[in-house]
Order: structure tokens, then C-alpha cells, then sequence
């Protein structure tokens, strides 16, 4: 493929478009507001802009790549579809009930996730299989009809299907969907066999009521969006950004929405990872700050960590546990904390706080000029001095510094400090808050702080990414190019790829080997035909398979990266040798004589996409002389206040430049500062690579 490709990245307060020639190895690239009451409006007027401002023809784009936080964003707010449940008789309260865990055993006050659906439409039919997948109560048709007009009749237009046991064996499940797709064929329908067909009834209740109160905006936005973009002109491929980090076709999207809620943040993990390469780093904390929220994930040996279950909607942001449990896999992410937007305010006990509130795209910071009279996190650096006001995103939005520094009137009231000081103390607690959470998410998954390299992305995230990799005790921040809109420029390397899972619960030295195998040949034959869909190179795929694995008696299970197969009777020797591996990573030692279970069975199918990939290069010609754009008065602690600094046009560093803190290098879309004692060398990656001043210990 030699024609364009477009990325589009739906953010909290922009829309990311990037559009890249391969022949030329050029990008293009435009920020919009994002529209969030009409998402779509936003995407189609930013590329429609960036089209007409460079020039380029809507019939030369070859492929369309696609990531939102649109479902997302309705799941926090509550803005899905109205659902209702059938379920195995007797179990139409599980939504209520949960798992009968506190997240905070002592809190008497604890607000529990709120059911996506009331116990009045959750409903009930006679019908039971075992958990070998034994059919003890045959599925009483009849009753599922009455139970489906009722709902109907209630205004549902999404039905979420689970029934116990259902992940061995799904026949009832299938039965219900053939059901309701010929008594009632424009209601949407998601069952759990094919949203998450995985042990653990809560847990897969949860997923597959989450799917289904997100399916029907899914489907009605990515039909009009592609209808749209082809109205542009624009008559190519649309893929999605899968939380895992691969790409999928529409229809494959439009069945199980639920894949797609961390797709933005991930496509910007992929992006670290592309650029952590091409310098020369193995372990990367992938740290993405944007207008809403900031993000980080772990990178190891060029690989993102997976994980297989996320929280969504949290009643306590930061808290494990208050959230709506989601089995799919994902990059592995945390949220750590505000963005770029986030509102400033002093709590009950006069503190400053920041955030969740978030100034969003409408009105947005104070210092936009629309109509935002609350101090945020890119008002205070803006009085800082890291952004310029005469530069930001390239100069196209015009910045009212006066209005930001109206913003802190209320906060200057009610704690007598300066706009300064209240300036840097936002910038810090979000910094302090950031860290935090790194240091934890690092400690848990049994890793070195010291051994990793912050890789920052987002239009905030290198602002952020000195004072962050300080914090944490990091030797070295890396600003990748067009770090401003990292997600897009993830969204264009990006694989194809589908995830497969089953549940086979065996001793391992019990188990069949032959149904094991079949078992996994099964799921990868589904992923391989849902992937041969995308257009991916099909003579290139590559298919992973994993397994859940513990010792018998515990708990959970931990997600072991098996050898190929086939498997037989002596692959035993291999998987525990793999399994034990594992396990030590994360818990140093392994018990003894304990019998080891698997519980499921995973697969990754990935294959490139035609046209994937980018090559961003930096320039060798010129000095860091001919790149300075002058130098401004911009707040370190560590230098005693405002330090006159230096500021560059990334655009003129060439390769091999070395700067000395402290000094900002600007580009349109994101801005890299760094303090007193760094020093910053541009790779030939065309990566901005800055070492730390060494800290006491």
C-alpha cells in the first residue's frame, strides 16, 4: 500500500488527526475540539480542515484507523442504552449482589458500583445446566417470550443474556439469541458466550451487561461515522483500536463495543513502544497525560503488558474494587491521575485538590477563551511559563493569559496565596499524585523503578514527564515525535489482531490432552476468519497462545505465555516449567508439592496491516544554535523560582543536538520541559532523550 493513511483519536478535549505518506515519510497533522454532544462532528470537521490545509486528496487515503473514549465517556456517565437481563432462574438479583466484597472494609459509607440495570428489568427463565455442561433444566422457551415482551414493553432496546454455566456449554444461550433475533430482529442482543465466555459468574455478568449498554450508540456511531467519511470522499478500509492493542473491522466492533473502551490509551502505549525501541529501551513507563486524565502501563523487552481484567466506572477513582469488573484483554493500564483539564478547588478540610471535574472540551481551561472560569491544570502551566501563550498548538488557538489568572480569584480568596504559588502547587500535587501511582503499579507488578525509562506522550504528558521521572526516582524521560498526538501516530503501527478465550478447568495432571488441543485449535480457527476480515496479511499472522494457570486452592489465576503447540501428554514438563517462570516473577517463590490447575485457555492472532507502520526520523542537518527560539522566565523549585530558560523549535534540532537544562522545546502540539542539571540529547529516533540530575538518596 502506498496511499495515506488516517488515524483519528477522540480524546476528552481534542480529536487527534494524523495522516501519514509513506512514500514521502511525512506526517500531517490537526487538532480538534472534540464535540462530545456529536463526536462525529468534531472528526469529520478536523479532517476536512487538515484535507484542505495540506492539500491532499480525501481519494488518496488507503486506510481509515479508528480509536474513541465515545463508550467509555457513556459508561461513566450513564448515558448508554436501557438494558434488560435474562438469566437462569434464581439468579436475577447477582447484578445487586456483586461479590459481597467491600474495597473498603471499613468504611460504613461504602458506595457499591450501581447495577447498569434495575432489579425490575432483570429478569428470569427456568433453565440450568451443570458445570460440566449437562443440561439439568431444558431452556422453557415460552417463558423467555413472555420475559422478552415484557421488556419490550418497558422500552428496552439492549438485552444482556447470561446464564449459569453457559461458558461450558452455550446451547441455551444460542437458543435465546436465535429466539429474540426472529421474534424481535431490531433489538440489540449480547450473550456471554460470545462477550466473555470465562468462569466466575459476577464478572461475566458484568461484561456482558456492560457490552450490551454500550452496543446499541456503538452501532448507530460507527455507522454514521463511516457513512460520513465516505461522504468525504474518502472510500477505504475503517478499522478500531482494540484495548489490546490490535486492529479490528467494524462489524467485529460493532458486536462487542466492550473491546474498545481503552482503545485511545493503548494505541498511545504503542507509540512508546515503537519510539522505546528505536532508542534503545527495553523498559519503558509509558506515561500518556491528556486533557482529562493521565495513564501509564509497563513495557518490558518491547512488549506491553496484558492484562485480562479492568475496572470501568469507578465510584472511587483510584480505588481497586469500586468499579464495574470487564473481562477482555487489554493493555494494562492505570489511571494516575488529572489531565490537562482538570479543575483546581479546596475540599472540606481547606485543601487544594485536582480533579476528577474536568473542564473537557466545553468550556474548557480558562485560558481558552471559551467561556472557562475554573482554574485548571493547563492554566497553572501556563502562568508557569512551560507553554507559550504565542505558540499554542502552533499558534492556531489564541490563549488568554489574563483570563487564566482570573481563574485563581476564588482559590487566592480562600487561601491568601499567589496565583504562583497556587500555580505550582496544582502542578505539583498532580505530579505528586502521577508518581504515586507509578511507584505502587511498578511495586505490584514486582519491578525496579530505577530500571525504567518515562516515555511521555499526550499534550500534556511531556509538559509533566520531567517532574513526574523525578519524583519516581527515574533516570531518564523520553519525548517522542509528534508525542502531542501519540494515540493517532499508535493507531498507524498498530497490528491486526484478535484475542480468543475458553474456560477448561483440569488438574494439569488430569488433563486431556486432546481436548485441550482441540480447544485451542477451535478458538484460533474463530480468531483467524474474524481477522482475515481486517485485510491484515494473512501469509504473515502469528497466533500466541496462553493459558490462566494457579495452584490448586487459590484463588486466581495468573496468565502464563505458553510455548506452540501441539500438546501432548509430554508438553507437561514444558507448560509447569513456563508457569513456575511466571509465578516467580510475580511472587519470588513457589509453594511445594501443590498440584497445579488450569483454568482457561487463551489465543492472540495478530497479522500487519497493509500500510502499517511509520518511519519519523529526525534531521541531521543544522545546529542547536539555528533552533533557538529565544528564552523565557519559567518555574523550577529546584533553580529557586522563575530560571531564565532557553526554548527550541523541535522542528530545527538535528540529530545528535545536546541541550542544558533548564530549556522548553516546542512543538504545535505538546511542549517538553526540562529543569537545571538535565541535560537532552536528540536520537537519531528523532526522540528528545533527557537524563536527570542525579538525586540523594
Amino acid at each position: 500500500m502506498s496511499g495515506l493513511s488516517l488515524a483519528i483519536d477522540i480524546g476528552g478535549t481534542f480529536t487527534d488527526i494524523v495522516v501519514y505518506d509513506p512514500r514521502a515519510a511525512r506526517h500531517y497533522i490537526y487538532k480538534e475540539y472534540t464535540t462530545p454532544e456529536d463526536p462525529a462532528r468534531g472528526v469529520l470537521s478536523g479532517v476536512r480542515a487538515l484535507l484542505e490545509r495540506d492539500r491532499l486528496a480525501a481519494s488518496s487515503i488507503e486506510r481509515v484507523v479508528h480509536a474513541t473514549t465515545l463508550f467509555t465517556n457513556a459508561l461513566i456517565e450513564r448515558k448508554g442504552a436501557k438494558c434488560g437481563l435474562i438469566t437462569t432462574e434464581g439468579f436475577r438479583d447477582l447484578l445487586e449482589i456483586q461479590t459481597e466484597r467491600k474495597y473498603e472494609l471499613y468504611d460504613i459509607f461504602i458506595e457499591t458500583p450501581r447495577p447498569l440495570i434495575p432489579r425490575l428489568l432483570c429478569r428470569e427463565v427456568p433453565e440450568r445446566m451443570s458445570e460440566l455442561g449437562v443440561v439439568e433444566t431444558p431452556l422453557d422457551l415460552d417463558a423467555l417470550q413472555r420475559e422478552a415482551d415484557l421488556l419490550i414493553a418497558h422500552g428496552v432496546e439492549s438485552i444482556a443474556v447470561m446464564f449459569l454455566h453457559s461458558y461450558v456449554n452455550p446451547v441455551h444461550e444460542q437458543a435465546v439469541v436465535a429466539a429474540l433475533a426472529r421474534r424481535h430482529p431490531r433489538l440489540s442482543v449480547s450473550a456471554s458466550f460470545e462477550v466473555a465466555p470465562e468462569i466466575r459468574e459476577y464478572e461475566r455478568l458484568s461484561t456482558t451487561v456492560v457490552n450490551a449498554y454500550i452496543k446499541p450508540l456503538a452501532q448507530r456511531y460507527l455507522d454514521r461515522l463511516a457513512a460520513q467519511i465516505r461522504e468525504l470522499g474518502i472510500d477505504a478500509p475503517f478499522l478500531l483500536m482494540l484495548s489490546n492493542g490490535g486492529l479490528t473491522d467494524v462489524a467485529e466492533a460493532k458486536r462487542t463495543p466492550i473491546r474498545l473502551l481503552e482503545s485511545g490509551p493503548a494505541a498511545g502505549v504503542l507509540a512508546a513502544t515503537y519510539f522505546g525501541d528505536e532508542s534503545g529501551i527495553e523498559r519503558q513507563l509509558a506515561f500518556d497525560m491528556g486533557g482529562t486524565t493521565a495513564k501509564a502501563s509497563l513495557v518490558d523487552a518491547g512488549e506491553p503488558l496484558i492484562a485480562y481484567r479492568f475496572e470501568a466506572a469507578r465510584e472511587k477513582r483510584f480505588t481497586e474494587g469500586s468499579g464495574l469488573p470487564v473481562k477482555t484483554s487489554t493493555i494494562e493500564l492505570i489511571e494516575i491521575g488529572a489531565g490537562g483539564g482538570s479543575i483546581a478547588h479546596i475540599d472540606e478540610l481547606g485543601l487544594l485538590k485536582v480533579g476528577p471535574e474536568s473542564a473537557g472540551a466545553t468550556p474548557g481551561a480558562a485560558c481558552y477563551g471559551r467561556g472557562g472560569m475554573h482554574p485548571t491544570v493547563t492554566d497553572a502551566d501556563l502562568l508557569l511559563g512551560y507553554l507559550n501563550p504565542q505558540f499554542f498548538l502552533g499558534g492556531t488557538i489564541r490563549i488568554d493569559v489574563a483570563a487564566a489568572e482570573a481563574a485563581f480569584t476564588e482559590l487566592r480568596r480562600k487561601t491568601g496565596m499567589s496565583v504562583i504559588e497556587l500555580a505550582w502547587g496544582i502542578h505539583d500535587i498532580v505530579n505528586e499524585n502521577m508518581a504515586s501511582a507509578a511507584r505502587v503499579h511498578i511495586a505490584t507488578r514486582g519491578r525496579d523503578p530505577r530500571h525504567y525509562t518515562l516515555m511521555a506522550t499526550g499534550g500534556a504528558g511531556p509538559v509533566h514527564a520531567y517532574h513526574v521521572a523525578r519524583k519516581v526516582n527515574l533516570r531518564q524521560a523520553v519525548c517522542p515525535p509528534a508525542a502531542g498526538v501519540g494515540s493517532a501516530v499508535g493507531l498507524l503501527m498498530a497490528p491486526a489482531r484478535i484475542d480468543r478465550v475458553a474456560t477448561l478447568v483440569s488438574l494439569l495432571d488430569r488433563l486431556d490432552w486432546n481436548a485441550c488441543e482441540a480447544t485451542y485449535r477451535s478458538i484460533e480457527t474463530e480468531a483467524v476468519a474474524v481477522l482475515a476480515r481486517t485485510g491484515a496479511d494473512m501469509s504473515r499472522f502469528e497466533v500466541k497462545r496462553f493459558a490462566d494457570m494457579r495452584y490448586f486452592g487459590q484463588q486466581s489465576e495468573v496468565v502464563v505465555a505458553l510455548p506452540r503447540g501441539p500438546y501432548r501428554a509430554d508438553s507437561r514438563d514444558t507448560i509447569v516449567a513456563a508457569f513456575e517462570k511466571t509465578y516467580r516473577e510475580l511472587f519470588v517463590r513457589t509453594p511445594p508439592q501443590v498440584s497445579i490447575q488450569i483454568v482457561s485457555l487463551r489465543v492472540s492472532v495478530s497479522a500487519p496491516v497493509p500500510g502499517g507502520g511509520m518511519v519519523l526520523r529526525g534531521s541531521r542537518e543544522g545546529s542547536a544554535a539555528d533552533a533557538r527560539k529565544g528564552a523565557r522566565q519559567v518555574y523550577f523549585p529546584d533553580g529557586g523560582g522563575f530560571v531564565e530558560s532557553e526554548v527550541y523549535d523541535r522542528y530545527r534540532l538535528p540529530v545528535g543536538a545536546r541541550l542544558d537544562g533548564p530549556a522548553v522545546v516546542e512543538e504545535r502540539e505538546s511542549t517538553f520541559v526540562f529543569g537545571p542539571g538535565a541535560v537532552c540529547e536528540v536520537h537519531a529516533s528523532g526522540s528528545l532523550v533527557v537524563t536527570l540530575p542525579a538525586t540523594e538518596s
